[in-house]
């Protein structure tokens, strides 16, 4: 229902852009979700300084705290969405399929140096050769390790292969008191499709067909995910958040109840301000089948085809994602730069900490499964945490999944 009412929506006769004029600035409506604090202060900073260069141009800056995405389409559907907002790459072949979001191809001049972004992110808000969304920010996967708990075991390097992350686990897998209760596990596993889907693609394997059917549970598929089972119940080296008591991968880690853990970019500053007694470095995520893998989160800017500030909506999305405003907005490191100029002059290539993030770029799954995401992604966390407790086989649960999800993508169809 959703689908068709965008669609109508999206085939309706588009506005024409209203022009800023001398006495009454244009009020624009930003929208987001919510963030910390401090990145909500950074990015009203960033704001106000495009107002100053922009008289004629005020932003009312709204953060949705809750079921994000209900609201966006529901407000697209009553024609009362904002101008701009922010869409996550997971999200973006719906809406870009349903003909609500103005493509940005004919705003774009040379000046803007589109070549400067990431061809990997750029290209996940791209759809039938049109660009309906400019990435503000991205971060991939890195292995966090406590330097520490590494010392102890007598281990001196990350590992490069996920055989030798078993191998390190078994090492770092550690019960003090000798009492069968596990102080430290080396390895913390997060059974979400989001953090396991680079290993479907390590053997072959993919998530959905050019129709956006669910194809997980392919021969390749299942290699790649036996390897976190047999990690969780035949090694006994790697927990879930759940067996440690927390309530994330970064919990986990800081807490020291895993020595290593995948994580994204946002876990250096939490957990430098939340255990700032944490020695800890980064790598790149170990090869699996010899072949480098990690995924890639993005959110872009997109506008609202219906918006009647066209001119004004992509002075905003230029300037929060040109040179100027990028640097501004990710200075603090936070959030990584998604135009490589900007991350080179910010120098987070050779940043001890980010550097590994910023390699995975080239080779990095972008996070995305077709035009309803929601029935795959959920169908899989729900069948493949109980393969991974043991209360079925995988093959049955990944298949389970995989035939639940479609019947649903056929019934939204």
């Amino acid at each position: 229902m959703v689908a068709i009412a965008l669609c109508v929506i999206g085939c309706q006769r588009s506005p024409l852009p209203h022009t800023t004029t001398a006495t009454t600035p244009v009020i624009l409506k930003l929208s987001g979700w919510g963030a910390d604090p401090t990145e909500q202060k950074l990015l009203r900073q960033v704001l106000k300084d495009f107002e100053a260069q922009h008289p004629g141009i005020r932003v009312k800056y709204e953060v949705i705290a809750d079921q994000y995405m209900d609201v966006i389409k529901t407000r697209l559907i009553g024609e009362a969405a904002p101008d701009v907002f922010y869409l996550d790459a997971f999200e973006a072949p719906f809406l870009m399929s349903q003909n609500v979001l103005e493509p940005l191809d004919a705003y774009i001049d040379p000046e803007f140096d589109l070549a400067d972004f990431e061809e990997t992110i750029l290209n996940s808000f791209k759809y039938d050769n049109h660009i309906y969304g400019l990435p503000k920010d991205y971060s991939t996967l890195t292995l966090f390790y406590n330097k520490q708990a590494f010392i102890a075991a007598g281990l001196t390097s990350p590992p490069t292969t996920w055989d030798e992350l078993r191998t390190y686990s078994k090492k770092l897998t550690v019960d003090q008191n000798q009492d069968s209760q596990i102080d430290q596990y080396g390895y913390g596993i997060i059974p979400e499709l989001a953090r396991q889907a680079y290993k479907i693609k390590a053997f072959g394997g993919q998530l959905v067909d050019a129709n956006g059917y669910a194809i997980f549970a392919s021969e390749a598929g299942i290699k790649g995910l036996q390897l976190v089972v047999d990690q969780y119940q035949k090694d006994h080296t790697a927990a879930q958040k759940s067996d440690v008591g927390t309530n994330s991968g970064n919990e986990m880690f800081g807490q020291g109840k895993v020595a290593m853990v995948i994580e994204g970019n946002w876990a250096i500053n939490y957990l430098k301000e939340t255990f700032p007694q944490l020695d800890f470095a980064t790598a790149e995520i170990p090869i699996i089948n010899n072949k480098k893998g990690t995924m890639l989160f993005t959110v872009a800017y997109v506008m609202n085809k219906q918006t009647q500030h066209k001119t004004e909506a992509w002075e905003l999305i230029s300037y929060l994602t040109g040179k100027e405003g990028m640097e501004k907005w990710t200075a603090t490191g936070f959030a990584l730069p998604t135009r490589k100029s900007v991350a080179e002059k910010l120098g987070y290539d050779k940043d001890p900490l980010r550097s590994p993030f910023v390699a995975g770029v080239s080779y990095a799954m972008p996070w995305q499964a077709g035009k309803y995401p929601a029935a795959i992604m959920n169908n899989f966390d729900n069948q493949f945490i109980s393969a991974l407790l043991g209360q079925q086989p995988l093959q049955q649960a990944m298949q389970r999944a995989q035939t639940q999800a479609n019947k649903l993508i056929r019934a939204m169809e």
